[in-house]
């Protein structure tokens, strides 16, 4: 059974190999690799050699093309004589990478690998105690703003690659695609399902010569996340729920088939936009969510702010917020992502997020559980 599986798997990467890359043109890949099975996520594709590693990067925008091939080659080695066409070479493990996004630092240092970052961009924006105390003793650098890096800065620190979220119809990453530097794009933002996203912590792992402590600690999610769906499907009541808040003008409603409303499913519930088969955000006009979800049940917020939000204090935000049913109920929980790791932990650990909304939805199921992220809102 084992060889059985191992050899659809080669199959079916082979075909995702051929498909059209950088360029349209197709990538080589070399017969007898060891695929590494992804179960979840699905623009991901991993082939073991034994000289190499090869890992395609599907593009999330346009899936009959690849958005990067990378080969990942021990830098103790030589370089293998042939590889794939276009492939983009990193050494492993990385020893001074640069990273942008708060969610990787938080991944990396769960791995036990934070000490291979030497950099960082955006650092106003990072919830990770670890590098804002790298910053401040000197052993990280600061590189400024993500979407307008200091490149002098950059070039100075040598990083041995780049970590940066990728982005539709990109222009090459402007100057920064011109040093030579490898630029790992983390397209698992991009992923549509709460496993498939967290799976990616594997790539992540032979990025850094910790595959062996992601593919437990995946498993470990994996196994949660599966228990905690398992017991909200044994509730009877499905409780309507709604979430986030007004942005400005409009109002960014999650698609229903994003992993928020992924998450709503799995967790018992009814998203009242689980019809918007969107994976992404859509923006709406008030009155339209107003329509959609005024009798909602449950109404789930994030924000970021230096103090927790109230019932008092939504309500002078903007007054309409008191005509919603869970709002006249007092069933609104909040998130502060001011003070609270949200965006740091749950893309990796979707099983905690489940958690928490499990506890909200069928608070009956468990127990003395207390929740990690949403709190109920204060008068």
């Amino acid at each position: 059974m084992k060889y059985f599986q191992s050899s659809v798997c080669v199959v079916i990467l082979a075909f995702s190999f051929i498909a059209c890359g950088n360029g349209g043109k197709v990538s080589f890949v070399r017969a007898g690799g060891d695929t590494l099975c992804m179960k979840y996520a699905e623009n991901l594709r991993v082939v073991r050699y034994s000289d190499y590693t090869v890992a395609v990067l599907r593009n999330p925008w346009d899936t009959l093309k690849t958005l990067r091939t990378y080969v990942l080659v021990d830098r103790q080695d030589s370089l293998p004589e042939r590889m794939p066409e276009n492939a983009m070479v990193v050494r492993i493990p990385l020893e001074r990478c640069m990273v942008y996004s708060s969610v990787h630092c938080s991944l990396f240092n769960e791995l036990g690998a934070l000490r291979r970052i030497a950099g960082i961009c955006g650092l106003e924006y990072m919830n990770v105690p670890e590098i804002k105390e790298g910053c401040r003793n000197g052993s990280i650098v600061d590189c400024g703003n993500s979407l307008n890096p200091d490149v002098e800065r950059i070039i100075d620190l040598h990083p041995d690659a780049i970590l940066l979220s990728p982005f539709e119809n990109n222009d090459g990453y402007g100057k920064l695609g011109k040093l030579g530097i490898p630029l790992v794009e983390c397209a698992d933002y991009m992923e549509i399902s709460p496993l498939g996203r967290a799976e990616w912590m594997r790539f992540y792992g032979l990025l850094t010569g910790t595959s062996g402590r992601a593919d437990s600690l995946f498993r470990e999610v994996e196994k949660e996340y599966l228990r905690i769906k398992e017991l909200a499907a044994r509730s009877e009541k499905r409780p309507t729920v709604i979430s986030d808040l007004k942005y400005g003008s409009v109002w960014y409603i999650s698609g229903g088939g994003s992993t928020t409303g992924k998450l709503f499913a799995d967790a018992g519930a009814d998203y009242v936009f689980s019809d918007v088969k969107n994976s992404g955000s859509v923006p709406m006009a008030f009155e339209t969510v107003f329509d959609k979800g005024q009798l909602a049940d449950c109404w789930l917020i994030k924000y970021n702010h230096p103090e927790d939000k109230t019932y008092r204090a939504l309500a002078a935000e903007y007054a309409p917020y008191s005509r919603f049913q869970a709002f006249r109920e007092r069933r609104i929980y909040g998130c502060n992502t001011y003070r609270i790791p949200y965006y740091e932990e749950t893309p990796f650990h979707p099983d905690r997020l489940l958690k928490d909304m499990v506890k909200i939805f069928h608070p009956e199921l468990l127990g003395d559980y207390q929740t990690r992220y949403f709190m109920k809102l204060e008068e």
